[in-house]
């Protein structure tokens, strides 16, 4: 079987965060379960290509599509994939390739074709049901946090809760790190309450709205446009299929995890 999908420094990364099965009866034990590298494969492959559960090849893959789907629900019910960005941020840091001296933040509207939380009519698509992704990214366009909403919710009222999802970050000694020093972001976030982040520690550099375009903070937050380009290469993530809110921040979590763990190859 193919491991291209789940390649071996990603399993080794996973393998430990999950949670152990129930164990076994002895009279009537059934159906050995599927591998879990085997369904971790499963879902990878949803989340890059795009396809329906139903239509996951088993023989690509190693296990159904429905117990792939499964194995997601379980995982994220147990808090798998924050623990694994955490991780992974904790080892870029460590080998000096995250910098959260300086970060950026924007947000991206998706199509929602099936109703659920988190969603709501866009006011830019023509009050179509979808989602938003809202991103924080390092200086190098390293994702540090995520969070969806509904596509009917303004991107600054994300500001806060983006920041407070940062996790505390280790790999160095010390305190572990929880906070850039300057945050930069369009005008759409352009309010006096947010400009009063310097009581937390955070320099904001924030486009003022009504002025011409040309502040010249783009030649700094283009990064989080190249991060939510990365983001929807998974092709999953183009369009949010998912009814339950946390299936689909769950593949977010995990693209983001992905892309992390591309940037400490460089490294290594």
């Amino acid at each position: 079987m193919p491991d291209d999908l789940v390649s071996d420094d990603l399993w080794a990364r996973v393998a430990p965060l999950l949670p152990s099965r129930p164990p076994r009866r002895y009279r009537h034990p059934g159906r050995l379960p599927a591998d879990d590298r085997a369904a971790l494969r499963g879902i990878v492959y949803v989340l890059r290509k795009g396809v329906s559960w139903w239509d996951m090849p088993a023989e690509r893959t190693g296990c159904s599509g429905i117990t792939a789907w499964r194995r997601l629900r379980d995982w994220t019910e147990a808090g798998v994939w924050p623990r694994l960005h955490e991780v992974l941020l904790a080892e870029l840091r460590a080998v000096g390739l995250l910098e959260m001296g300086e970060a950026a933040i924007d947000g991206s509207h998706v199509w929602a074709l099936k109703r659920g939380a988190h969603t709501g009519p866009s006011p830019v698509d023509r009050g179509r049901t979808g989602s938003k992704h809202h991103l924080i990214v390092d200086r190098h366009g390293t994702p540090l946090a995520v969070t969806l909403t509904g596509g009917n919710r303004h991107d600054v009222t994300q500001l806060l809760p983006l920041l407070n999802a940062i996790p505390p970050v280790r790999g160095l000694r010390g305190r572990p790190r929880r906070r850039p020093r300057r945050l930069f972001a369009d005008r759409g976030y352009d309010y006096d309450k947010y400009r009063r982040l310097r009581r937390r520690g955070i320099t904001p550099r924030i486009a003022r709205r009504g002025v011409a375009h040309g502040s010249g903070l783009g030649k700094t937050r283009w990064v989080v446009e190249r991060t939510f380009a990365w983001l929807h290469q998974f092709k999953r993530l183009r369009i949010r299929y998912e009814i339950r809110a946390n299936l689909h921040l769950a593949l977010l979590q995990l693209a983001c995890s992905i892309i992390c763990l591309r940037r400490l190859r460089t490294a290594l």
